[in-house]
């Protein structure tokens, strides 16, 4: 017994032994390779919105705050940007980094596709999970346009703002721009890349080409009656220059583009939208 007993008291003394020893070991190393972080990180990272969307480039707001906070002692932000704070959040990180910012204009997000019920309507019906995701990967959607919105919500699903809704009208998904933060999980949940985060635009004016059809204008029209002919009209009025028509399909420029409005009136398809007012007589043939 009293051996038992012996054994035992040996083995915890070199256990506690070894356990101080590592203890003290560890924070030895500790103390000599403690990296000391900016004080400043902490403070950028409550300023940021916290949401880790991804979408100023970093996967998320701690990393974000840290290249804040690295770039700063350059002696800039460089084009480091969230889109979801904006201005305001920019303005008070450069106030505790001690730099400025470079205004920039807030992003909303925009459907790059009007291949409505009516415009593209169902020609097929799909039977399988309601995800864009996995129709994309299955067939060409229920219009058959392989371009075309799938009109089944995974957008509407990833944004977390209300700013997404399903127009049972159109059977497009809709953006309430006032919602719209601009975080782009809608760009990142449509598998046919139809979103697009474009710059609000000078009292909220801004114009963007609604179709990402590639096809020649033939079979575009017979796939959609809104789909884009690459008829170049909309390039030649544009008094900027901020319009190009390359595989078959015409693009803006929203930095070049001062929303004049006058490639609107003269696309043939209805293919170019706006936030424009629209001319009395236009809403009147509506």
């Amino acid at each position: 017994m009293n051996d038992t007993l012996t054994t035992i008291f040996i083995s915890l003394t070199v256990t506690g032994f070894v356990g101080l020893t590592a203890s003290v070991l560890l924070h030895f190393l500790s103390c000599q390779f403690k990296v000391e972080s900016d004080p400043r990180l902490q403070k950028v990272l409550e300023i940021l919105p916290g949401i880790n969307c991804g979408n100023c480039g970093q996967p998320g707001c701690s990393s974000f705050a840290e290249a804040l906070v690295k770039s700063s002692l350059a002696g800039s932000l460089g084009n480091l940007y969230c889109p979801p704070g904006g201005e305001n959040v920019m303005n008070q990180v450069a106030q505790v980094l001690g730099l400025s910012t470079t205004k920039r204009d807030p992003l909303v997000a925009v459907l790059r596709c009007h291949g409505s019920l009516q415009t593209a309507p169902e020609r097929v019906i799909y039977h399988g999970p309601k995800r864009c995701s996995l129709a994309h990967n299955l067939s060409a959607g229920s219009s058959l346009c392989p371009y075309g919105c799938l009109r089944l919500g995974d957008c509407v699903a990833s944004c977390d703002y209300g700013a997404l809704y399903l127009d049972q009208e159109t059977g497009l998904p809709t953006v309430i721009a006032e919602k719209c933060i601009a975080c782009g999980a809608c760009v990142r949940a449509c598998p046919r890349n139809l979103f697009a985060l474009l710059p609000r635009g000078r009292k909220d004016r801004r114009v963007w080409v609604a179709c990402q059809n590639h096809e020649v204008s033939s079979v575009a029209l017979k796939l959609c009656k809104s789909a884009c002919i690459a008829c170049g009209k909309c390039a030649e009025v544009c008094p900027v220059q901020a319009i190009t028509v390359e595989n078959n399909l015409a693009t803006i420029d929203p930095v070049k583009c001062i929303a004049c409005g006058k490639c609107v009136p003269v696309c043939p398809t209805k293919a170019i939208h706006s936030t424009l007012p629209q001319p009395k007589n236009q809403e009147a043939q509506q």
